[in-house]
């Protein structure tokens, strides 16, 4: 069976790269993220899926309400699959998170948040893991960070750690990854976690800093943010 992982529509707070890590908050699918669904729904198994996971977010939730149309399959939420708790920085743009997260690198929490970046990415990757204790094929909508480091994960080099940045995931293009291929990902991604397999660099006195990696940038927030500029570095999504 297979497993496919996609994130989801966009929203008028992903176009603008605000952060919004609260499930409470309302904030759905604007009607660009509405009319993307068209391509999932050719690439998707769709008449044979057997169970859909999501995240509590409304915005995940209304991408898989509108990808099963009338419900006939299991329907999984999952908290485990939910965005990273973006603490004081929620609803600002991703430039002043990005900032902090640069200075203090992935295992520190953001003041007032539930989990460093570390520890919710081992978060996804647990619930993504467990996908495969539900019927398939399965279809899986979940958020930008996740299935930002599954594409890494496709692309590295050998002994290449997880970059403290990861360039922005698409809308809707989903990841197949079956059955028997999962677990040796998922748990090869832990491992990385669990050993400080994160990319970063020695400052000065020996202090270990996280460096955003070389290469383009993929979100340009002027618009939106006062933040000092992060020119030359790797942007990933709101």
């Amino acid at each position: 069976m297979t497993t496919y992982i996609l994130r989801h529509g966009q929203t008028n707070y992903s176009k603008r790269y605000l952060v919004n890590g609260d499930p409470e908050k309302g904030i759905h699918l604007d009607e660009e993220g509405r009319q993307s669904l068209s391509h999932a729904w050719t690439t998707l198994p769709l008449h044979s899926v057997a169970t859909w996971l999501t995240s509590e977010f409304p915005r995940a939730r209304q991408t898989t309400s509108l990808l099963m149309g009338v419900p006939s399959a299991g329907l999984v939420v999952d908290a485990r699959l939910n965005e990273l708790d973006y603490g004081q920085f929620e609803g600002g743009p991703f430039l002043d998170y990005a900032v902090w997260l640069d200075a203090h690198g992935a295992d520190e929490r953001p003041p007032d948040a539930s989990e460093s970046q570390r520890e919710g990415i081992r978060r996804m990757l647990t619930g993504l893991l467990s996908a495969c204790e539900h019927p398939g094929p399965r279809v899986l909508v979940g958020h930008g960070l996740m299935v930002s480091v599954l594409l890494w994960y496709r692309e590295r080099g050998e002994g290449e750690p997880m970059p403290l940045f990861l360039p922005e995931a698409p809308y809707v293009e989903p990841i197949a990854i079956p059955d028997d291929e999962l677990p040796v990902l998922i748990t090869t991604l832990l491992d990385d976690l669990d050993s400080g397999m994160c990319e970063k660099i020695s400052g000065a006195g020996g202090t270990a800093i996280f460096r955003i990696s070389d290469g383009p940038a993929v979100a340009t927030v002027n618009s939106v943010s006062p933040s000092p500029s992060l020119d030359k570095k790797d942007l990933p999504h709101a």
